[in-house]
C-alpha cells in the first residue's frame, strides 16, 4: 500500500485548503483511512479519519471546520480545511490501517500565517 498526499501550502488565518491522499497497491477498501498531523515539538495527533465501518471521527479541535470525504473509485481521501488557524500549522500525514499494518504517506506541510 502506498499513500500519496498533496495539497498543503501557506494560507492566511481564516483561509481554506484541501488535502488529498491517493492510495495505491493492494487496497481492500478506503475505510480505516484518514489524516494525522504533527506540529513542531508536539506528538502526532489524529485530525480526522474514516473508521473500519466507514463512519467519520474528528478531533475536537477541528470539528465544524474540517471535513473528511472520499472518492471510492479513485481510492482517495480528502480533507477540506476551512477557517484555518495558526495552531493548525503542522505536517499533515495520511494514514491507512489494513490488516495488521499501519501505512503512512510522506506528509504535506500546512502553514497558517499572515
Amino acid at each position: 500500500v502506498q499513500l500519496q498526499a498533496s495539497g498543503g501550502g501557506l494560507v492566511q488565518p481564516g483561509g481554506s485548503l484541501r488535502l488529498s491522499c491517493a492510495a495505491s497497491g493492494s487496497i481492500f477498501s478506503i475505510n480505516a483511512m484518514g489524516w494525522y498531523r504533527q506540529a513542531p515539538g508536539k506528538q502526532r495527533e489524529l485530525v480526522a479519519r474514516y473508521t473500519n465501518t466507514g463512519s467519520t471521527h474528528y478531533a475536537d479541535s477541528v470539528k465544524g471546520r474540517f471535513t473528511i470525504s472520499r472518492d471510492n473509485a479513485k481510492n482517495t481521501v480528502y480533507l477540506e480545511m476551512n477557517s484555518l488557524k495558526p495552531e493548525d500549522t503542522a505536517v499533515y500525514y495520511c494514514n491507512k490501517v489494513q490488516g495488521a499494518y499501519d501505512y503512512w504517506g510522506q506528509g504535506t506541510q500546512v502553514t497558517v500565517s499572515s
